[in-house]
């Protein structure tokens, strides 16, 4: 069986044990004394590895030095708002919004790739990291558009046929609509890793490994390197934005522009270092790894210390979640100095089978 197939079976065992995840959660809470909500975290982490995947086509495939990837994500987020909420006319719904945001979001990349022209490393990475914050700016400050840091709500759950939803009830009709983000969340990843297994073997692919090894050697070769810039720009701010539109639905609301901060791209960044740069799997896992560490593990843990202190005064066993991260950093210091390729390089291939 290849890969491809071992994810789509991955794919259908997920759909398969989703009802299993109520008993799951009552046996955490059973455990720990505070409610795991697995679906919602479930969903929370295939988002974030849409959006790791977007970073991996852009880093890992093109060799850019990508430090605006929230600024896409916001633009998803705001423009699922814009043309879904009621304050406005279009009010498309969340199917309409998922058509037409990605789209967009990629022609922005796009455009974006003109002033990137020519660049490449630190100067690349500059220039990301400005259009970045000023896109949280911009978004922050028009408050006629976005309602500032009030951000855009409520935003309407998906919607679906009225023969599905004639004999649910209210809460089973929330339910019915929460379905339908969690599987167009799971099979949105599932096609664009396919995708970048696909590219990967192409030979857009491999005129992108040339871009990555370098630019100078690539346009020898007869290729265009600020041709391929755009591509990738365009590619990964689609995804980008899919996410974003996934991730405003996920919440209702778009939430404050700060959310989408350089702080967001940065942990996008090290989700796809963690897993491995150079693998679309690698960015999977890197996203599973981090968002459910932050999300499962972490109060978790939190939970357990603090009964074990005084719960007077905690002190630092009640205070878990605000050194949690010293525990990441830790924890990928630890794997850059002992793998520094990722836990799940795409090299390690070879050792298994390489189609």
């Amino acid at each position: 069986m290849d890969r491809n197939s071992r994810l789509l079976s991955l794919a259908a065992l997920a759909v398969a044990l989703y009802p299993a995840l109520p008993l799951l959660d009552w046996a955490a809470e059973a455990l720990t004394g505070a409610p795991l909500q697995l679906e919602r975290h479930i969903l929370s982490t295939l988002i974030f590895a849409l959006l790791t995947l977007a970073l991996y086509l852009q880093v890992g495939q093109a060799g850019m030095v990508q430090l605006g990837i929230a600024a896409f994500f916001a633009l998803g987020a705001f423009g699922s708002g814009v043309l879904t909420v009621e304050k406005y006319p279009m009010q498309l719904g969340f199917w309409g919004a998922l058509l037409l945001v990605p789209p967009a979001c990629a022609l922005v990349g796009a455009c974006l790739s003109g002033p990137c022209a020519g660049l490449q490393g630190d100067y690349l990475a500059m220039v990301t990291l400005a259009f970045g914050e000023l896109t949280r700016v911009v978004l922050l400050n028009m408050e006629a558009i976005t309602d500032g840091s009030r951000g855009l709500n409520p935003l309407p759950v998906p919607a679906l046929p009225e023969f599905f939803l004639r004999h649910l009830s209210g809460p089973g009709q929330m339910h019915a609509a929460f379905l339908a983000l969690y599987y167009t969340a799971l099979w949105a990843v599932v096609l664009v890793y396919l995708c970048c297994r696909a590219l990967g073997r192409a030979p857009l692919g491999r005129a992108f490994g040339a871009l990555r090894q370098d630019a100078l050697a690539c346009a020898s070769l007869g290729l265009s390197p600020n041709r391929l810039r755009l591509l990738a720009f365009a590619a990964g701010a689609g995804i980008a934005g899919l996410a974003g539109v996934l991730y405003a639905t996920y919440l209702t609301t778009t939430a404050e522009p700060s959310n989408y901060d350089f702080n967001l791209s940065t942990m996008v960044l090290c989700a796809a270092i963690l897993g491995g740069l150079d693998s679309p799997k690698g960015a999977i896992l890197g996203a599973t790894v981090l968002i459910g560490f932050d999300n499962l593990i972490a109060p978790g843990i939190a939970t357990l210390l603090g009964r074990l202190g005084d719960a007077a005064d905690p002190g630092l066993w009640g205070t878990f979640s605000s050194w949690r991260l010293m525990i990441f950093g830790l924890a990928l210091i630890a794997l850059m100095r002992l793998r520094p390729q990722g836990i799940w390089p795409e090299q390690d291939a070879g050792h298994r089978g390489a189609p």
